[in-house]
Order: C-alpha cells, then structure tokens, then sequence
C-alpha cells in the first residue's frame, strides 16, 4: 500500500499538479481569500465579537457534544431564530461548515427512487453529498437549461436540482430564470448553495435568491459564513418541517460535535456588524467594474488566455496548462501579489486559470498594479 500512494504522489508531482500547504505571507497583496467584504480582517468585528458576555455559560473553550446531547445552547438556538428571519425562512439550522451542510441536505434528503441533478461546476461537496445519498444523480451542463430538462426526462421518483448561485470557479451567477421554469414544468424540487452569495447581496447580506425574491422557490437553501461573513459555519435555511427532519436524518448534524459558542457569537455579530456597514456591498461592486474595465483596457482579449465574464469579485483568467499557469502565479507572488493558480483536476484539463479575488479593501493602484503586472507577461 506504501508503494501505492508514494506513486499516486509522484505521478502527481511529474504532472505539476502536486497540492502543498503554503503560510500566506502578510506583505502580499490579498487576491486569493473569500474575504470579499473584508469582515475577517475587521478590528471593529473582532472587538464586537469579544465584547459578548460569556457569564453563566459553562463551556467556554468547546461545546463538548453534539448538538443532540451536550452541545446545544439557548444562544445557537436564539441564533437560528435570526437567521430565519434575515433569510426569510421558517427555520434555520446550524452546521459547522457548507460543505457538511451540502452533504447533510443532499445525502439525507432525497430518497432510493428519487433522483438528484446538479450542474456540473458545482461545488466537489454537492458532488459528494449526491454519491452519499442512496438516489441516482447525474450532472447536467452547467447553466444548460435543455441538458437540464434532457436529464430529468431520463430520470426516476422524485427529482432534486441541485445549483449554485455563485459558482466559485467561474464567477458566474446561476440562470435562474430558465432553470426555474423547468423545475416548475418537471415539478422538481430546487436546492441552492449560496456559499459565495452569502453578504454579498440581499438585505443584511441575505443572499442572491432573497434579493431576487425567489426563495420560495426553493425547498433548502444553504448558506455560509466563512466567506464574505468573514467567520465561520453555516445554516441551512427552509421549513421547520425540513429542519426537523434533518435533524433526524443527517447524519453529519447528528453525529457532529457542535460549534463552540464563540462561533455562535461571531456569526451573529457579523451579521450585526454587515447590516450597520451594508455599504461594503456597494464598495465591492465599484472594484469588479473598476477591475473588469481596467483589464478590458489593458489586457482584453489575447490568444494565450481568456477571461470569461463575471460580475462577482471571483474574476477567473483561464491560462491552459499547469506549469504555465503556476509560473504565471509564481511571478505575481514574487512581485507582491497572492494570486493562486487552479489546476487540473481541480479544473478540468485545458481550463486551469487565475482565480483571482477581489475584495473591497484592494485598492485601485493595486488591482492596476496587478493588473499591469499580468498584461506585461500574457
């Protein structure tokens, strides 16, 4: 078995797609975090979350259970209270990140004769959560409305759709209309993961399906805290009765260990924090139109890469190949920018990119440095 995975390595590595962990460095210039809003970086959240008052509350450092045995608290539960509200749902329930609540919603939910779809650029997660899941699933082309309607003709039971509203690798927003349109034909059930929506849109950072009015649409929604929130954990948002049968039947709730009470503090304070500075949203749309300007003006189309267009801060330049990618990554660093490059598999081949992040603290003569800097080596 030694021999096995030392080769799987190596095989990698001769591929240039070897994954190593990597300290960031605090001189780069940040073009690589989901801290699009800037809220992990806040002094005045940090304070706001540690001025909470941890009197009579006797597990400090953990909550010492999951949330069915020793882990629950009045304050997780005051906590999901809120939330519902800010997302406009009957119910809400706390998981310690999105990726186990994708894997909790889409493996429990749908049944042996039903069927789940998803798009293809979905997260790896809701890909997981669908093998885990004892239904058929299958992938339709991303944003494709007719491959969509194609699968579900083939399909058995009860159908589930699975999409993004922002997809991470791509930057784009999911065709909500049309995919809509088919759900309501097939009578399909929709779920959404709003991990990169999550703050960016909507009233108190309530997501892109509340500020389009479409959450009723939508039979679970899941949304994340650890991008623009700036914190960490997430919720699942949808009628009480789909809260209470996840937490029957999920098994990544049940038999998960809670989240410590300062994460239950942090998530609520930023959401305070967002609402008092609901600005940021404004702030960080001026730097995508800034950003999407500037690098049409100075870089726009040339045959050695290609930039798709987006109008989130998730801005992928696709340059193919993983070495020449990685070298194109490796000079923005060496030049003072954290720009990362994505390779295949993460990608698939011929479409290995830039992902590059903007956020509402990068300044205009940064991304213009970055900038000048990616069009004096394309």
């Amino acid at each position: 078995m030694k021999q096995d995975f030392i080769k799987k390595l190596r095989d990698r590595e001769s591929q240039g797609n070897l994954r190593r962990l990597t300290t960031p460095t605090k001189s780069l210039v940040d073009f690589v975090s989901n801290d699009y809003l800037g809220l992990s970086r806040s002094r005045t959240l940090f304070d706001k979350i540690n001025n909470y008052s941890y009197e009579g509350i006797t597990h400090l450092n953990g909550s010492a259970g999951s949330r069915l045995l020793a882990g629950n608290t009045s304050h997780a539960e005051t906590l999901e209270r809120k939330l519902a509200k800010i997302f406009r749902a009957e119910a809400c329930l706390l998981f310690n990140s999105g990726y186990v609540a994708n894997l909790a919603l889409i493996s429990s939910l749908p049944q042996r004769q039903d069927t789940i779809i998803y798009d293809s650029l979905a997260h790896v997660c809701i890909k997981e959560g669908a093998k885990l899941s004892s239904a058929k699933s299958y992938s339709f082309r991303h944003n494709d409305p007719e491959d969509l309607e194609k699968k579900i003709k083939n399909s058995q039971g009860q159908v589930y759709i699975v999409i993004e509203s922002v997809y991470s690798m791509d930057g784009d927003m999911a065709c909500f209309d049309e995919l809509l349109a088919v759900a309501k034909k097939h009578d399909a059930q929709l779920l959404v993961d709003e991990a990169h929506g999550t703050g960016l849109y909507g009233e108190q950072g309530n997501g892109l399906v509340c500020h389009l009015g479409i959450e009723d649409q939508f039979i679970g929604r899941v949304y994340t805290f650890g991008k623009a929130m700036g914190v960490h954990g997430a919720c699942i948002a949808g009628s009480q009765e789909l809260i209470d049968y996840l937490t029957n039947f999920a098994r990544s709730f049940i038999y998960t260990t809670a989240l410590p009470i300062h994460s239950i503090f942090a998530i609520d304070a930023a959401f305070d924090y967002l609402d008092e500075h609901i600005h940021l949203q404004q702030a960080i749309q001026d730097k995508i139109s800034f950003f999407n300007q500037y690098y049409q003006e100075t870089i726009g189309n040339k045959d050695r890469c290609y930039k798709p267009e987006s109008l989130t801060p998730i801005q992928p330049l696709i340059v193919p190949g993983n070495q020449t990618v990685k070298q194109l990554s490796d000079i923005l660093l060496q030049e003072g920018f954290d720009v990362r490059a994505i390779l295949s598999p993460t990608v698939p081949v011929g479409s290995e990119r830039l992902r590059i992040c903007l956020h509402q603290h990068n300044t205009t003569t940064e991304i213009r440095a970055m900038v000048d800097l990616l069009s004096s080596h394309l």
